[in-house]
């Protein structure tokens, strides 16, 4: 019974820290009534009780509303509600590549997902691409003048929710590489997994990377 007791209590510590991060008071308590031990039948009541206290704490701790989280080592995009999952999309997010800024400085790009706590500031339809200057440096080109040089349609997808910065959760028209990290920090999707980000968050919607 222990034994069981304190698996939950493990996989209710790992929830925890992947998606309600201002909750580690709640958390350490979880972890501290894991590790007690219990001799009798009387210590085994109490631990469920307190177990049943801490879950109905942690469950008032979670949105009432949807909110997203991003897994960049697994490479996954879930948007919950409190603790059910809403969606759970295959992503990709950044290669962690770095490319060196022209000039005699040491300014280098590093192209990574930006880990951390953030919420979607915009959401675009038909969403154009306007090529910053590592990526004509990247393809060995030159930076252009002219500001329309820099455009591209159809590279994003249907739809984008930018997160501030210049990060968006778009779409990708690598389909193949779903899964992996080959981004320069944005977060892919496929087409209907972008849908129904789109249609499940809003403006303030809050996003969770790990």
């Amino acid at each position: 019974m222990m034994q069981a007791i304190r698996l939950v209590l493990a996989t209710v510590v790992g929830l925890l820290a992947a998606t309600l991060p201002h909750s580690s008071h709640v958390a350490k308590s979880v972890a501290a009534v894991s590790q007690a031990s219990a001799p009798d039948g009387t210590a085994t009541r109490n631990l469920q009780n307190r177990y049943k206290a801490l879950s109905k704490q942690l469950a008032q701790l979670a949105p009432p509303q949807p909110y997203i989280v991003v897994d960049t080592a697994r490479n996954h995009l879930y948007i919950k509600r409190r603790h059910d999952i809403l969606l759970d999309a295959v992503a990709s997010t950044g290669s962690g590549t770095i490319l060196d800024k022209p000039g005699d400085g040491n300014d280098q790009w590093v192209f990574d997902t930006p880990r951390g706590e953030f919420v979607v500031q915009s959401k675009l339809t038909n969403p154009v691409w306007v090529k910053p200057d590592w990526a004509f440096i990247e393809e060995g080109l030159v930076v252009p003048k002219n500001q329309a040089d820099r455009v591209e349609p159809g590279v994003l997808g249907d739809y984008a929710l930018g997160f501030g910065k210049g990060y968006f959760i778009h779409g990708t028209l690598y389909s193949r590489l779903l899964g992996k990290n080959v981004t320069h920090g944005c977060i892919r999707l496929s087409d209907q997994d972008l849908k129904s980000v789109y249609q499940l968050a809003r403006v303030g919607t809050p996003i969770m990377i790990f």
